[in-house]
């Protein structure tokens, strides 16, 4: 493959990637207000504790799914190619999409759940991305291709809360509303499809034939925690994910019940925590890779974050 191609393909995988970023990111502004401020999706005699049991389980049930779904899409490209699963994985995204608008729309909180789960377990579409990048780099290139795909994902984390929590706003616009970034993102993933159905190659020179284990996920963990040598570092990094995660996934509740934050508050004061994570992955981190050894770096990082984190709820 010629570079010039590989660079219109590496240039088509980086949107795919900051549009899957962008819709997950969509949604960081919406549920909260959502469930909290609102009797839209929750009825309004329904008690705060319920609120937060149905908030929670709304948020996991995507990466709940994504465990399950991202394994076997990943071995299902292995075997029959990147371009037919990508095509797959977004047009799931895509119908995920339109049914969690209209499921917001008609207060339906069952349809939610369930297009969260759909969405989690065909939108493997960033692993599938990433083999795609891997198959078209040359040794010298594939740190440089994926971080430039890196750029995607703080791109995507930018733009999207702060989409979400506008296109969120009937004050903006009148008919704005909950279900309207998801009706963009729809759109915009349906131009997706069309692109990579005409203009991606398939990038798999070799397809595998080894069997493909509905509980993948499972399997990788087991093996990850009997694996010395994987262990450690395996679990640093579920500590470390969960509890960034419980931090950007609960802490838009947080400013919902002490700020009586709405949607568009929430949206920018995560499109600016986005800007700096973009600029630590481009900047801060090139910069610090060059100078320190990697497990120091990992252990003064973490160590800073533990004691930031709390200063936010001050």
């Amino acid at each position: 493959m010629n570079k010039a191609n590989s660079k219109q393909i590496l240039w088509l995988l980086f949107f795919t990637t900051f549009l899957e970023l962008l819709g997950l990111s969509l949604a960081i502004p919406i549920f909260a207000p959502l469930l909290f401020n609102s009797s839209h999706a929750l009825a309004a005699n329904i008690g705060e504790q319920s609120r937060h049991i149905v908030y929670g389980l709304l948020i996991a049930s995507y990466p709940l799914a994504q465990f399950f779904g991202t394994p076997v899409l990943g071995a299902l490209s292995d075997r029959y190619g990147r371009k037919p699963l990508l095509i797959f994985s977004r047009a799931g995204t895509l119908v995920s999409y339109l049914v969690i608008a209209y499921s917001i729309a008609t207060g339906n909180l069952l349809l939610l759940f369930i297009a969260r789960l759909f969405d989690g377990f065909t939108g493997g579409n960033i692993s599938v991305a990433q083999s795609a990048i891997a198959d078209i780099s040359e040794a010298k290139d594939k740190s440089k291709n994926f971080g430039f795909i890196g750029m995607a994902f703080g791109l995507g984390f930018i733009v999207g809360p702060a989409l979400g929590g506008i296109l969120s706003d009937p004050a903006i616009v009148s008919w704005f509303s909950y279900s309207t970034p998801f009706l963009l993102a729809a759109i915009i993933t349906a131009l997706n499809i069309i692109w990579v159905a005409y203009k991606l190659p398939e990038t798999l020179a070799v397809k595998s034939k080894h069997a493909i284990h509905p509980l993948a996920g499972i399997v990788n963990i087991r093996r990850s925690i009997l694996d010395p040598a994987l262990r450690i570092i395996f679990i640093v990094f579920f500590l470390y994910t969960f509890g960034f995660n419980f931090f950007s996934q609960f802490f838009q509740v947080y400013l919902v019940k002490a700020f009586s934050a709405n949607q568009r508050d929430i949206g920018f004061i995560f499109a600016y925590i986005g800007i700096w994570i973009a600029l630590t992955q481009g900047v801060t981190n090139r910069f610090v890779a060059s100078r320190f050894a990697p497990d120091k770096i990992l252990r003064i990082s973490l160590f800073m974050l533990a004691m930031v984190l709390p200063l936010l709820v001050l």
